[in-house]
């Protein structure tokens, strides 16, 4: 079994930054690549971005391309995701998960562990 903790979520003005950390505990089989998602209010949880186990491969969906920076440190078995220019439509609960898929996925089902997710919310 994996846990997984989110950390560094907060209230920001538009344009500002954040990191979200991503703490990773546990017994673990195997690698995992990891991912970020969002959950705004009344919204579906969506694909943010994703990083394969070895940090060599990583994918972002396009409304936060070249904003977002998605990275991680395995020898302290933390992922982080740098947040840049921040919009009010960034505004959301980010969660960060598991998958024993080597690059990541774009699928929630796809991903076997799960943070209970930290607020970002962009004042305008």
């Amino acid at each position: 079994q994996v846990q997984l903790e989110e950390s560094g979520g907060g209230l920001v003005q538009a344009g500002g930054s954040l990191r979200l950390s991503c703490a990773a505990s546990g017994r673990a089989d195997r690698p995992y690549a990891m991912g970020w998602f969002r959950q705004a209010p009344g919204k579906e949880r969506e694909f943010v971005a994703a990083i394969s186990w070895n940090g060599g491969r990583t994918h972002y969906t396009d409304s936060v391309q070249g904003r977002f920076t998605v990275g991680r440190d395995n020898v302290e078995n933390t992922v982080y995701l740098q947040m840049n220019s921040l919009k009010p439509e960034d505004t959301a609960v980010y969660y960060c998960a598991a998958t024993k898929i080597y690059s990541g996925s774009y699928y929630l089902r796809e991903y076997d562990f799960w943070g209970q997710g930290t607020q970002v919310t962009v004042s305008s």
